[in-house]
């Protein structure tokens, strides 16, 4: 499994690369960059009780996309699952460390245990 410091690091939301954008705060796993923050920003202050709700597009989205923009999306895509899914990995261990049980951590992830270990213990 790849680690973040190997990774490019992309914006959950958008998925632009962080090479694009200005700034990314990083929370547990996710990523959302500075062009992400202001559209939420701007979407909150659009709901305030004194204005009209704001006309957000009809998801999923890719109805108004043609086929070459959907498959220059993809990667970018499978970039952000793939930094989820390191990042997942990374509380994993964390809780191996802590001496968590297989058991406890694939019930907090809602499958067995065995599935859990076979996910994430590195080993085969």
């Amino acid at each position: 499994m790849p680690t973040l410091q190997t990774t490019t690091v992309r914006c959950s939301f958008c998925a632009k690369d962080e090479k694009d954008i200005a700034q990314i705060i990083a929370g547990p796993g996710i990523y959302i960059c500075n062009e992400c923050v202001q559209l939420c920003n701007e979407i909150l202050a659009g709901s305030a009780p004194d204005h009209a709700p704001a006309e957000l597009p009809e998801l999923p989205y890719w109805q108004s996309m043609s086929d070459e923009q959907m498959l220059d999306l993809l990667p970018k895509i499978a970039g952000v699952a793939d930094q989820v899914e390191t990042g997942l990995g990374t509380w994993v261990t964390r809780l191996r460390d802590r001496g968590v049980t297989w058991s406890r951590i694939g019930t907090a992830l809602g499958m067995t245990r065995q599935s859990a270990w076979g996910r994430f213990s590195g080993e085969e």
